[in-house]
């Protein structure tokens, strides 16, 4: 092992030791996915108690089952901040970067740490809400998970919530300061953005937003307001990613701690 792979090492076990004490991480993500799981249930069989008035071509069983992953969304925003933003707003990346002086290895240890836990809690989850929703719903609406697309979809909302928090996180790179990370990315994702893309003109750009694009993912119907579908929407979404985490790493190499 290389002198940079043993030290990339080390600072993931750190990260990692930092992000696992923290018990309100924990506590949350679990509430979040219980929510999702919660609302699945209710949005499923509210579909099955109704079946004629989703019927049509337009209906998206799958993504109308994941209607409780706003809250996941919100949970991801959260924490992708926090694991970033909260080092810088308490002094601790001072101390960080005296054990890692590698700030390119820091950076994406950090990022590795982060993403491997938003997996482990988003992908579960996405197969929770969906096999719950599903099973809300009845037969007469309802598909299975190796109905065309389905499959697919459920993997991209795992993948939606891991990309998500990695945005956030070099947002609160680029930024710093959690509160100011949490009233951009806030507002931009739940608030204005969906105000966006309604709007003839700035909608058109607004569609490319990164959480839109996510959508896409966990969609099996198309969409006509939106001129793309997963695939190329899992293109935009990496690229929101690597822009961001690009401009956080940038940031963190040139500006003092």
């Amino acid at each position: 092992m290389s002198g940079r792979e043993a030290s990339f090492a080390s600072a993931a076990s750190a990260e990692w030791l930092k992000l696992r004490t923290l018990r309100s991480t924990w506590w949350t993500l679990a509430a979040a996915a219980l929510l999702t799981t919660g609302v699945a249930l209710l949005y499923g069989g509210t579909v099955g108690r109704n079946a004629a008035e989703f019927r049509g071509p337009d209906f998206d069983p799958v993504l109308f089952g994941f209607a409780g992953v706003s809250i996941s969304q919100l949970t991801v925003v959260f924490l992708g901040v926090a694991v970033v933003g909260g080092e810088h707003a308490t002094g601790q990346i001072r101390a960080s970067l005296t054990a890692v002086p590698d700030r390119t290895v820091f950076w994406f240890a950090k990022l590795s740490v982060l993403a491997a836990v938003l997996v482990a809690v988003a992908l579960p989850t996405a197969f929770a809400a969906f096999f719950t929703a599903q099973g809300a719903m009845g037969e007469e609406l309802n598909v299975s998970i190796g109905d065309p697309g389905a499959f697919r979809a459920v993997l991209g909302l795992a993948v939606h919530l891991t990309l998500l928090g990695l945005v956030s996180a070099g947002v609160a790179g680029v930024l710093r300061r959690p509160v100011v990370a949490l009233s951009v990315l806030v507002p931009l994702f739940f608030i204005v953005g969906e105000l966006l893309a309604s709007l003839p003109g700035v909608g058109s750009v607004a569609r490319y937003l990164p959480h839109i694009a996510g959508t896409r993912l966990m969609s099996t119907v198309a969409d006509e307001r939106i001129p793309y579908g997963p695939g190329a929407g899992l293109l935009i979404l990496l690229g929101w990613t690597a822009a961001a985490v690009a401009a956080g790493l940038v940031v963190l190499r040139r500006r003092d701690a």
